[in-house]
């Protein structure tokens, strides 16, 4: 939670410093243009993201990746598919004689309102509804390969929050956190504590690139 309330409160910071600016040096006869950081922006349409982070997952350390399409309507929403992997690190398991790890993914349809869309910093509200599977893997490091000890899926829902900038016309940066809610599941291998879903039902802290037409 502290961490939680760590990057709210670096969010909120940063938008009041830069709408404190002068307002002038954004303003124009054309209700319909963008204000960005560095320049100006009148399109709209869609654009393409690529998404890193981090997560807990199973407890433990893991990597947040994965990508979204969407369509903008009205430069306040926007409707399309995404997807996410993730993987988390490896750890000795005593009764398997062996390192183990926990990966998956997941994917669906997202909705995303956006606040304040024609201003250099504002916010979105990214939503994923979908489906996606996770796995228990082990090392053999004698055969040099991982093996799949047991997977299940599940559904999820996966809101969020961003902040957003508009660094110019066809490219914005985000920084935002989501939570994972899923179906229940346990997964894991005979003589091993099962890993169940509230293992990733967690908040993953994250940074989006994203192009296109907005």
């Amino acid at each position: 939670m502290k961490r939680t309330t760590s990057i709210a409160a670096a969010f909120l910071l940063l938008s009041s410093v830069i709408y404190a600016q002068d307002d002038n040096k954004y303003r124009s006869d054309n209700s319909d243009e963008f204000r960005t950081l560095l320049g100006h922006n009148r399109r709209n349409g869609f654009y393409g993201a690529f998404t890193l982070g981090y997560s807990e997952i199973g407890n433990r350390d893991g990597v947040i990746f994965g990508g979204r399409m969407e369509w903008i309507t009205g430069h306040s929403l926007g409707v399309g598919i995404g997807g996410t992997g993730f993987i988390n690190e490896n750890h000795y398991e005593a009764t398997l004689n062996s390192d183990v790890f926990l990966t998956g993914g997941y994917g669906g349809l997202i909705l995303e309102p956006i606040l304040m869309p024609k201003y250099p910093v504002h916010f979105s509200f990214p939503v994923l509804l979908g489906a996606g599977g996770i796995s228990y893997v082990t090392k053999d490091d004698d055969l040099a390969r991982n093996m799949i000890r047991d997977s299940e899926t599940f559904l999820i829902v996966e809101p969020g929050a961003e902040i957003e900038l508009n660094l110019t016309k066809n490219f914005r940066l985000s920084i935002g956190t989501s939570y994972r809610l899923t179906t229940p599941f346990d997964v894991g291998t005979n003589g091993v504590q099962a890993v169940s879903s509230k293992s990733i039902r967690a908040f993953s802290y994250l940074i989006t690139f994203k192009v296109g037409r907005f």
